[in-house]
């Protein structure tokens, strides 16, 4: 056991081991040893495997990149960290930071491991001088017999539960995994930012392979994405320890205290009329910004198109006989009289094009942050290419949610103005309860993701309980609410007080139950307030709960919103409670409920 966390702690164990007989291996436990990673060096050959609470979590795995000899070995150093940090938001407000690393030098390869009581990641360093170009990598995920896997394909893709040996090529990441042996894995990465993204395919033996849509190019020194395990004992596991990517990434360079996360609708009209509709519905559903979605500078596909003048595209406005115009500036003004922030989409054509021209103009107009929309992905330019956008919206004050492909790998920590993204199946495609029973335990365990909560729309799949949940579920700190919703379409309902307090950013967040594509329960705290949502698949549930963050036998008292007697209803109760006492939630086929528990 480690000795009592303190932040910055940091113990170093060099292992210095000369070049010697092969083969040879290093073996790596985490602080409080419940997870142990062991590197073999065979000749040429270097591989790993891992254990949790000592049953296997990867099988022996090889180690390396495609074209670039490790070389001659030459060291092994160990050293252990003991720490904590305070994000600026999150969904957490002090994450622990505790690992073992070992550092493998060879010649021209460093290979660093780092373990974690919450999981493993290890990352390569191209040592040496001059450019370099490679095909790829040779690493290889090799799980427990009987493991199975949730595929998914393409960012806004469903899932398919499917043996590990039958992934298909171009697997998207995170992936989950249930171990053979009763354990749970999410094989991710972290700090993904001048490297193509990977994506998983098979590997012809029954594991998984790295697959990289573009080759390898870069100046020496060089390091790769940390190649990340999440481990638990249960699925929620992964997503309450979903932190470990933020940890794979430096802390920010700046001052970001002027960054707000917050509540968001957004304007489709493209009019003045329309934009100060929305400000007033923000005002009194406590919202904090309204956005501007594609469109407000002309047609968002042509590449003319130009962002730095407000031209309403005439194909979505004809529809709008008394549009009347759009004056942003007075919208813009009319907001923040109003203390409300304005977005402005703006498609990767004009994006990629006027970067440089319309962040300085958007700070100059007061507005709050942009949504970038259908971002490239692909190859290794661009995560780069996205990672210096961001950094030059924070120049100028602009908060960030990037849209459609993108998956974040964690450096949202080191560029805290990138809120939120998509890169997940929301409610532009009207998802079934079981694909959103399925995202926190999947997706989530990569980062935020913009959902876009709906209310209204006749199109949903879920009861508008379940809808109210799915803002307790999902993380995301821009949270788009009432998406395909209208604020004249929005009726008074007693309901809809809930949304008024709602937090987007938690002070703690735990899973108090949930299977894959069957149902999740999460509780996050905010100050002295736990907020839970409960979400269900098509199958009606009764969950009953053992609330073990509250305090046995000190009094609380309890609002719900629950499923009412049709799939538009919703049923309001408020009782006491006692910390210790069970929880009893009944949800409806495709429903949910939310509640928000305080100390009387």
């Amino acid at each position: 056991m480690h000795p009592a966390i303190v932040a910055g702690a940091l113990l170093a164990v060099v292992l210095c081991t000369p070049a010697g007989a092969q083969p040879r291996q290093e073996t790596v436990i985490s602080p409080d040893e419940l997870v142990q990673v062991t590197v073999r060096i065979d000749g040429e050959r270097i591989s790993y495997s891992a254990l949790l609470g000592g049953k296997p979590a990867v099988l022996e795995s090889p180690l390396g990149l495609d074209g670039w000899p490790a070389g001659k070995f030459k060291s092994a150093v160990q050293r252990t960290a003991l720490g904590t940090w305070k994000p600026l938001y999150g969904e957490r407000a002090v994450i622990p930071d505790n690992y073992r690393e070992l550092a493998l030098s060879f010649e021209r390869l460093t290979i660093l491991m780092r373990v974690y009581e919450e999981g493993f990641a290890f990352r390569y360093r191209l040592e040496g001088k001059g450019g370099f170009e490679l095909a790829g990598e040779n690493t290889g995920f090799r799980f427990p017999e009987d493991s199975f896997a949730w595929q998914e394909h393409g960012t806004e893709g469903e899932y398919l539960r499917v043996p590990v040996a039958e992934v298909q090529a171009k697997c998207e990441r995170p992936l989950t995994v249930q171990l053979g042996g009763g354990n749970w894995a999410a094989l991710a990465e972290a700090g993904q930012v001048n490297y193509p993204r990977m994506l998983l395919a098979p590997d012809g033996a029954g594991g998984l392979k790295p697959w990289l849509d573009s080759p390898l190019k870069g100046a020496l020194p060089f390091e790769t994405p940390w190649r990340v395990f999440v481990l638990g004992r249960a699925p929620g596991d992964l997503l309450e320890r979903n932190y470990l990517l933020l940890n794979l990434n430096p802390p920010p360079a700046g001052d970001y205290r002027w960054v707000k996360p917050g509540k968001v609708i957004r304007e489709v009209t493209l009019s003045t009329k329309g934009g100060k509709a929305a400000v007033d519905f923000a005002v009194k559903r406590g919202l904090d910004y309204i956005e501007y979605d594609a469109g407000w500078y002309g047609h968002e596909y042509d590449d003319a198109s130009d962002a730095t003048k407000v031209a309403p595209d005439p194909k979505r406005i004809a529809s709008i006989p008394d549009h009347g115009g759009l004056d942003l500036d007075e919208v813009i003004r009319y907001a923040k009289s109003n203390g409300i922030g304005v977005l402005l989409y703006v498609n990767r054509r004009a994006l990629e094009r006027q970067r440089d021209v319309i962040f300085p103009l958007f700070q100059k107009w007061g507005v709050a942050g942009v949504k970038f929309g259908f971002v490239q992905v692909d190859g290794q330019q661009w995560p780069q290419w996205l990672v210096e956008s961001v950094k030059k919206a924070a120049q100028h004050k602009l908060v960030v949610d990037i849209h459609d492909s993108f998956r974040p790998s964690g450096w949202q920590r080191t560029h805290p103005n990138l809120l939120t993204v998509e890169g997940v199946r929301g409610n532009e495609h009207m998802p079934t309860a079981s694909h959103n029973a399925t995202l926190p335990f999947t997706r989530a365990v990569a980062g935020p993701y913009d959902y876009t909560i709906c209310w209204t729309t006749p199109r949903l799949k879920t009861t508008r309980a379940h809808q109210m949940a799915m803002s307790i579920v999902v993380y995301s700190p821009l949270q788009f609410l009432f998406w395909y919703d209208r604020p004249d379409q929005v009726e008074d309902a007693p309901e809809l007080e809930f949304f008024n307090d709602l937090p987007v950013t938690w002070d703690e967040t735990r899973v108090l139950a949930g299977a894959v594509a069957e149902y999740a329960v999460i509780a996050r705290r905010s100050g002295q307030a736990w907020y839970l949502g409960a979400i269900t698949n098509e199958r009606p549930r009764t969950v009953e709960l053992r609330m073990g963050m509250l305090v046995p036998g000190a009094p609380y008292t309890m609002k719900t919103w629950c499923d009412g007697e049709s799939k538009t209803s919703v049923a309001i109760r408020e009782s006491g409670m006692k910390g210790g006492e069970p929880l009893t939630l009944s949800l409806a086929a495709s429903g949910g409920c939310a509640a928000v528990i305080e100390p009387r």
